[in-house]
């Protein structure tokens, strides 16, 4: 693919894995399993082919057995199934990365990304790379058993990858990577619980919450957080819960807050993380076709990931330099 749109085009995977995770125990309602279905449906394939890529759709991942080691509490509904979730994903993450290849992961719930981002963590380390996690989401996902009103796992996954206690029973002595909380930013949140924002603070995780889109803007955000990643020399990973998105253009998911980014904001955040060729993961995680309107979430996902890979409406080079000079 040409990469000639920015000084780290070279930089960018010519290869892209899809790979399905259908797991829907992490949330609390039922339907996230058929998320991995419905985005291939949406031509979710066609479309990243299409721009130059050359793409391997491996299926779904079947999870590890239960593990009877790993005892389910009313604060870690579904832990064992969650745990053998998580170890499958971290090593089929850590596996394309190693290989060369972009790994999207289709889900499923936000749970997990506690395997794919440990997967892509080991990866970077072993690299000598740093990872930066750009979480797309109305929650931080930042609850711990011992802060979660609701016991379901796919609002732990932040903490879990941060390192906070209470969830080591979800790689035992599995491999595992810790997160620097100063290292994750979350984008579009307007639903955090009480306990959760305090550690929140406490861990100096960056927060940008919608106000601060209405006040600022995506693009102003999004240069700060770019060029964090790019000043440090890092790997960013994206991962994208459909509730970032406003329910009245993405309805299909289970967890639905009012004032969420809009269209344009949306695709101008993907634009500029393609523009920025940082990104080397991507979920896409928490869309529930039984909840959406004719595959309408669907349909806007596969755009959204389009415009994350290169999708444009005119060839741009040059075109912010003669905007400026009054020349467009």
């Amino acid at each position: 693919m040409d990469g000639t749109q920015t000084d780290r085009g070279q930089d960018r995977p010519s290869r892209i894995a899809l790979v399905g995770a259908p797991v829907e125990v992490g949330a609390g309602h039922r339907g996230a399993v058929m998320g991995p279905a419905g985005l291939r449906t949406a031509g979710l394939l066609p479309s990243l082919q299409g721009l130059g890529f050359e793409v391997e759709d491996q299926g779904d991942l079947a999870p590890a057995k239960p593990l009877p080691a790993v005892a389910e509490t009313p604060q870690m509904r579904f832990l064992p199934e969650i745990a053998g979730w998580s170890r499958v994903l971290s090593d089929r993450a850590y596996d394309l990365m190693n290989q060369g290849v972009l790994p999207i992961f289709l889900g499923g719930d936000h749970s997990l990304s506690m395997g794919t981002v440990n997967g892509v963590l080991r990866h970077c380390r072993e690299a000598g790379r740093e990872l930066f996690v750009l979480w797309l989401d109305a929650h931080a996902d930042f609850n711990t058993p011992a802060t979660t009103p609701s016991g379901n796992m796919h609002g732990m996954s932040a903490a879990l990858l941060c390192g906070e206690p209470g969830l080591d029973d979800v790689f035992g002595n599995e491999p595992r990577e810790r997160l620097d909380p100063q290292n994750l930013t979350i984008l579009g949140a307007r639903s955090i619980d009480r306990e959760e924002r305090a550690l929140l603070r406490r861990r100096g995780v960056e927060v940008f919450d919608m106000r601060l889109v209405d006040e600022y803007g995506v693009s102003v955000l999004m240069r700060r957080i770019l060029d964090k990643v790019a000043a440090r020399n890092g790997v960013l990973h994206v991962s994208l819960d459909v509730d970032f998105l406003d329910p009245s253009i993405a309805p299909g998911v289970g967890t639905t807050v009012p004032g969420g980014a809009t269209y344009r904001e949306a695709h101008l955040i993907m634009e500029m993380l393609y523009d920025s060729g940082l990104v080397g993961s991507l979920d896409v995680v928490e869309l529930n076709p039984f909840l959406d309107d004719r595959g309408k979430s669907a349909l806007l996902l596969v755009d959204l990931v389009s415009s994350l890979f290169g999708r444009q409406i005119i060839e741009r080079v040059g075109a912010v330099e003669r905007a400026a000079s009054g020349a467009l």
